[in-house]
């Protein structure tokens, strides 16, 4: 599966890039890509996992950009 969200308040280019290391490493996703142009992520996983990869990718934006909104 892949989905497009958009990343409310997401400020910089670094904290765009180190989202992108940390979610293209969560268990299920086969590709994330962070633009802090379009102030977007991109994320690509296995089907079968969807609700864990999007809770995962959820808690770990939280953790790291607590400021940034999943949206």
């Amino acid at each position: 599966m892949k989905k497009r969200y958009r990343l409310n308040n997401l400020d910089c280019a670094n904290c765009a890039a180190k989202l992108e290391r940390a979610l293209a490493k969560l268990e299920g996703v086969t590709a994330a890509r962070v633009s802090f142009l379009t102030q977007s992520l991109t994320l690509e996983g296995a089907d079968a996992q969807w609700a864990e990869v999007e809770a995962a990718a959820r808690a770990t934006i939280r953790r790291l950009e607590p400021e940034v909104v999943l949206a």
